[in-house]
């Protein structure tokens, strides 16, 4: 793999015959060459080093934000298969994505890039199969980002109409509302992106101590005032309403505990943005998966404590306020509440905004897109990638015309954020394996070490939950089956392998490069 910076700066850059490992500690510029070994025909781009491990953690917890994702979906997976499907769903998802999280900050150690996992799929694959492969998980990367985008943004359009709703009960919201707010937020963050993040890195900051605030206020105000359901409802409610087994309803509502992690490798994204980043990347994955845990699983059980009436919170447009007003008693504290976690929620929309067009950019530096000399290219002044915004945002209005043609199929697209996320992280962590973890591929000097036989485990584990994953979240929401209860997330996964399908044979087949290591024979 090569890997570059421009003459005359500061660095340090560490190769041997067989491993290549990258760090820089210049504060302001990188210039950042990823290409193969034998085709020196690389792409170069300028980018300045402004995040911080502050910045960087703030924006990594502010998409993943454990909590709200918890709260966005609460009432729905209790519903379906009892309190016990997030209680213990929690834990179990946060072994899956720590190791996730585990994996990556070790190869993130290796190679901080802006590709991310694909550009690790690139690396470890043999090299006949290294092309085709690493075009797939970036395909696939970049296919959840924009599915995690919408539903980021559908998200804060349903919280402001809910509060709408509540306020004036004689409106009826259409689905043309819900479309038209969607699109204005998606248009403000947008502009946001392109005039004045860059110049503002420590927004992120600013959204992770709200997120922080309003999750011990919002927790401890519940817990205080809430008519407490017993300890066995709490830890023991384990039931099936969905004609499935026991076993398959927690299995196929695990999707919910598993949305806290939605977009774990944003850090990855933004690495050639960040000051030492083989080294701030890895801790910023971590310590996102530690904190998502703590507040997502406080909060559960905080909420589960406080619900009184399930059927009513199943029943409205945004369950969590209605169980905000059953535990608190008061409407105005409820209100005061979801506006917080609208507010919140526009912090994640900025931050996907910012992540998903970096993960654009860095696949269009490698001519893995059709208009890739457009897409590759970071605009000076702005100091951003002003094209590959520009397309996140245009991919992220035709998905909100989906839902304006039909709220199932524009659902069933956001349902393969998590599943296209688990995939892009398991091909890599395959491939590693199936290399033996070599340390011809892992630099043993690396900063970010397991041990060998944890590695090994952690490897083995993203494999195994991303199979799970593709299985269980792709079955029907309840049997017997109808059109409404219907899973199209297999269609939805189906129609985006076509279009990589045609980018592939239009531009991709004849100029996609990813990064490689010759380390001879493969």
């Amino acid at each position: 793999m090569i890997l570059t910076e421009e003459k005359n700066m500061p660095s340090r850059t560490r190769a041997d015959s067989t491993t290549a490992k990258f760090a820089a500690h210049d504060p302001e510029r990188l210039s950042v060459s990823v290409g193969d070994v034998s085709d020196l025909n690389v792409h170069s781009q300028t980018v300045r080093r402004h995040f911080s491990i502050l910045n960087i953690v703030a924006l990594s917890f502010n998409i993943c934000n454990s909590w709200v994702a918890i709260a966005s979906s609460l009432a729905i997976a209790i519903s379906a298969g009892g309190t016990a499907t997030l209680i213990y769903g929690i834990p179990l998802a946060t072994i899956a994505y720590a190791a996730t999280g585990a994996s990556l900050a070790e190869m993130a150690s290796c190679y901080p890039t802006a590709g991310g996992q694909y550009h690790f799929t690139s690396i470890f694959a043999p090299k006949r199969l290294s092309r085709g492969l690493s075009y797939t998980c970036g395909s696939i990367a970049m296919f959840s980002w924009i599915a995690l985008g919408a539903a980021a943004t559908i998200l804060a359009a349903q919280m402001l109409l809910a509060l709408v709703l509540y306020y004036e009960p004689s409106y009826a919201p259409q689905a043309w509302h819900y479309f038209l707010v969607y699109q204005a937020i998606n248009v403000v963050f947008l502009l946001y992106n392109l005039f004045a993040l860059a110049k503002t890195p420590w927004v992120h900051n600013v959204g992770l101590l709200l997120t922080l605030t309003a999750f011990i206020i919002v927790t401890i105000t519940c817990l205080v005032r809430s008519e407490k359901q017993s300890a066995e409802y709490v830890w023991a409610t384990m039931e099936s309403n969905t004609g499935w087994p026991a076993g398959v309803t927690f299995l196929s509502g695990f999707a919910t505990p598993c949305f806290m992690f939605a977009g774990l490798d944003a850090s990855l994204h933004l690495a050639e943005e960040c000051t030492e980043p083989e080294k701030t990347v890895p801790k910023a994955l971590c310590t996102t998966v530690v904190i998502g845990f703590v507040t997502a699983f406080v909060f559960t059980i905080a909420m589960c404590y406080g619900i009184t009436d399930l059927d009513s919170l199943v029943a409205t447009t945004m369950p969590i306020y209605e169980l905000w007003r059953q535990a608190t008693n008061s409407s105005a504290a409820a209100t005061a509440f979801l506006v917080a976690l609208l507010a919140i929620v526009c912090f994640v929309i900025n931050a996907v905004q910012q992540t998903s067009s970096h993960l654009i950019w860095a696949f269009g530096r490698d001519n893995g897109l059709l208009f890739s000399k457009h897409l590759a290219q970071m605009h000076l002044g702005l100091e951003v990638a002003v094209w590959a915004l520009l397309a996140n945002a245009a991919v992220v209005f035709i998905a909100g015309c989906i839902y304006l043609a039909s709220t199932t199929a524009f659902n069933a697209l956001i349902n393969t954020a998590i599943v296209l996320q688990m995939i892009s992280f398991a091909m890599p962590c395959l491939l590693l394996m199936c290399r033996g973890r070599s340390e011809q591929l892992l630099a043993k000097d690396r900063w970010f070490r397991l041990p060998n036989w944890l590695g090994w485990t952690c490897n083995a584990i993203v494999v195994v939950f991303a199979i799970i994953e593709l299985v269980f979240f792709d079955l029907p929401t309840a049997i017997p089956t109808t059109g409404s209860s219907m899973n199209y997330t297999c269609a939805v996964l189906a129609t985006m392998a076509v279009f990589s399908g045609i980018n592939w044979f239009v531009c991709a087949k004849k100029h996609y490069r990813g990064p490689r290591m010759d380390l001879g024979s493969q």
